[in-house]
Parts: C-alpha cells; sequence; structure tokens
C-alpha cells in the first residue's frame, strides 16, 4: 500500500528533444520530483486538473527552482518542451572573448547589385524609349507604327521625295526589329544613303545590283559596330517612273492593279522550302518549334540585317523586283508582319482604296491607322508598321 502512494506522489516527466527521433537520454520514465528542474531553456506545462492543488499561491512568486521544487506535489504530469530560440536573441547578435568581453558581431558589407544585369534584350534608344506610336504623313505617303506588348517599339520607317536633287527619286522603307531595336534603327538611318550611293553610280538598268549592294553593305558596317539584334527590311525605290521593291525578312510590299492585290515581295521563313535548302546546305538546321520554323531552334526569319550570331545562315541579301508604274497602280503598301499575320493583302488593299481613291481628299495616315487598328483588333500583339504610298505622285 506504502509502494503504491509513494508512486501516486511521483510526477511524469516528458521531455520532447530538438531532433525528430528521441535520443535514449530523454526521460520517458517516472522520476522523483528533485531530479526534474526548471531550465530557462524549456517551457513547463501542469496538468493540475488531474489533482486538486495545496501549494500556496505565494510559493508561485518565488525563484524557479523553488517553483519547480513545491509546485511538483500538485503536478502529477508535466510536459517539458524545448523553449524556441529568440531570433533576436543576445547570442546571435554577439560572442565572448576568451577574457569574457561581449565583442559585437559585425553587419556585413551590402551587396550593390547592377540593375542592368538583371534585364534581358537590348535596353532601348532614348529616342524610342517612350514612344508608343510613331507617325507622318506628307504629300504622296502616310505612315502609321503601333507598339506591341514589348516593352519599347524595335519597329522604324524611313521616307524620301525629290532625294539628291533628282525630281522623281524617292525611297520609302519599313523595319521590324528583332532582338531589340538597334538593327533596324541602324538600317532606317543607313540603308537609304548606302543604296543611292550605289544606284548613281551604276546604269539605270542596274537597278537590282545597286540594291543589293546598299544592303549587304548596311549589314557589313552595322556587324562592325559591335551591335546586337537585327531586321527585317522592305524597301521601295522609285526612279523615273520605275519602282524597285526589295525585302529581305518577312516585311511585305503589296501593289494595288486597279483595286486587285498583288504581293510584290515573298516572306523569308524558314518554312520556305528554297530557304530550308539553303540553310542546310550551309550546316545549319531548322526546326519545328511550338509550330513556329525555326533556324537553329531559335530565329522564325531566315533573311535580314544583324543577327551575327546567326549570321552563317541569316543573310542580308535581298530579292527584289523591279517594274514601271502604269497608271493602274494606285497606291503601294509596305508593312511588317504585325498586318500579315492578321489581315490579308486584298483585305488591305480594299481598306486602303476607301480612303485614297475617289475621295476628294487623300487620307493615307487614316488609311494606316485603320488598318494597325484592325490587325489589333484581331489580337495582334506585335508592333505593327504600315506605310501607304500613292503611286500616281510618281508616274
Amino acid at each position: 500500500m506504502n509502494f503504491y502512494k509513494d508512486l501516486f506522489n511521483m510526477s511524469c516527466s516528458v521531455a520532447v528533444s530538438n531532433s525528430p527521433v528521441f535520443s535514449p537520454s530523454s526521460s520517458l520514465f517516472c522520476s522523483k520530483p528533485s531530479i526534474i528542474s526548471s531550465s530557462p531553456e524549456s517551457l513547463s506545462l501542469s496538468l493540475s486538473h488531474l489533482k486538486p492543488s495545496n501549494t500556496n499561491t505565494a510559493s508561485s512568486s518565488s525563484s524557479p527552482s523553488a517553483a519547480a521544487a513545491s509546485s511538483s506535489p500538485s503536478s502529477p504530469f508535466r510536459l517539458r518542451l524545448p523553449k524556441p530560440p529568440s531570433v533576436f536573441s543576445a547570442s546571435s547578435a554577439s560572442s565572448t572573448s576568451p577574457n569574457g568581453t561581449v565583442l559585437k558581431r559585425k553587419r556585413p558589407a551590402r551587396l550593390d547589385i547592377p540593375v542592368s544585369s538583371l534585364t534581358f534584350g537590348v535596353p532601348p534608344t532614348p529616342s524610342a524609349a517612350a514612344r508608343d506610336v510613331v507617325e507622318a504623313e506628307e504629300d504622296g505617303f502616310g505612315v502609321y507604327c503601333k507598339r506591341g506588348r514589348r516593352e519599347y517599339m524595335e519597329d522604324r520607317y524611313t521616307a524620301g521625295n525629290n532625294l539628291r536633287g533628282e525630281n522623281k527619286l524617292a525611297f520609302f522603307g519599313i523595319f521590324d526589329g528583332h532582338g531589340g531595336a538597334k538593327a533596324a534603327e541602324y538600317a532606317a538611318n543607313n540603308l537609304e544613303k548606302n543604296i543611292l550611293d550605289e544606284v548613281i553610280m551604276r546604269d539605270e538598268d542596274d537597278a537590282e545590283e545597286a540594291v543589293k549592294r546598299g544592303y549587304l553593305n548596311t549589314d557589313s558596317d552595322f556587324l562592325k559596330e559591335e551591335l546586337h539584334g537585327g531586321s527585317c527590311c522592305v524597301t521601295a525605290l522609285i526612279r523615273n517612273g520605275n519602282l524597285v521593291v526589295s525585302n529581305a525578312g518577312d516585311c511585305r510590299a503589296v501593289i494595288s492593279r486597279g483595286g486587285v492585290a498583288e504581293a510584290l515581295t515573298s516572306d523569308h521563313r524558314p518554312s520556305r522550302e528554297d530557304e530550308r535548302d539553303r540553310i542546310e546546305s550551309l550546316g545549319g538546321y531548322v526546326d519545328l518549334c511550338r509550330g513556329i520554323w525555326r533556324i537553329q531552334g531559335s530565329l522564325a526569319v531566315s533573311r535580314g540585317i544583324g543577327d551575327r550570331h546567326l549570321k552563317q545562315w541569316v543573310t542580308a541579301e535581298p530579292e527584289t523586283k523591279v517594274l514601271r508604274i502604269e497608271p493602274e497602280h494606285d497606291l503601294l503598301i509596305l508593312a511588317s508582319d504585325g498586318l500579315w499575320d492578321k489581315v490579308s493583302n486584298q483585305e488591305a488593299v480594299d481598306i486602303a482604296r476607301s480612303f485614297l481613291v475617289g475621295s476628294n481628299k487623300s487620307q493615307p495616315l487614316l488609311a494606316c491607322k485603320k488598318l494597325v487598328d484592325l490587325s489589333v483588333s484581331r489580337g495582334s500583339m506585335d508592333d505593327t508598321s504600315v506605310m501607304l504610298i500613292k503611286l500616281e505622285h510618281y508616274v
């Protein structure tokens, strides 16, 4: 009987270790109250409802050791849990030297991470950074460029009449950049000059070769600048009633012959059989990536200015078509693929003619806006540039 009495007066202590597995030293058995002491590193939970308390409340205000000793008769079960360490404890903020002096830990030096290293692509030029829309209209043409989902617009254009002192010499171009706007901007600023330099030196019958040399010279000069990115191009050179249309990439030129649309260029994409054969003959390959044919699994156009990392397969040599401007040729459309991916050639001509032909007031800029807005309404998220040229001025 005395044995059960002594057993009842003993307290049970359960220790929970920091480890997910209990160690052999963990107290899982009944022990005498004097063995268990209150530690600042543990929290005690007394289950006093199991036995009425006989302890004077004054004992709870005494020291921790006294409280532990006096509370054991009234606390037959106690859970001893490790006290969670404080984030801002003194031990984490300082250390003690051998002579007892408290040494404060120094704050580590601040890391300055340059923002530019976390960005991708080529940063915009100041002239293009804040422009969502670019538009222009003069006698004979209108142009409208609108930024798509990109952070800044990568399209550029060029237009000029009465060049080099010649009344009927004009040059127009649309440039669709990729991997940044550097290549498109360089082409817009230099291609006209390089082509005209070649045209002036050659016979008028040699216009196709002159344009070719102008494209290749512009590409070579761009690569010397150590600039990155690339650009598709479509250009129209008009001289003495002759129209010379060229392209490298997927920008397109469409002419209206009495209201009937006729494409003067063919898009340069790896999906074209002749372009794929050319690339593979040079040791490259063409892959179908998520429904789009790409060179080396990367670029979706097979010709253009720039693209130094793929220059072995992406040539800047244009395809050119020369024709005589006739009275039935009422307008010419130059546009980036942002338009042609959503609007057909004939539909573009029909809309453009409604603003240019049979109207008292020609409105080429309004026609360009109409075409761009139509493309956007159909889901285009690309930069879209459209230029309309009234050919009656050059007949």
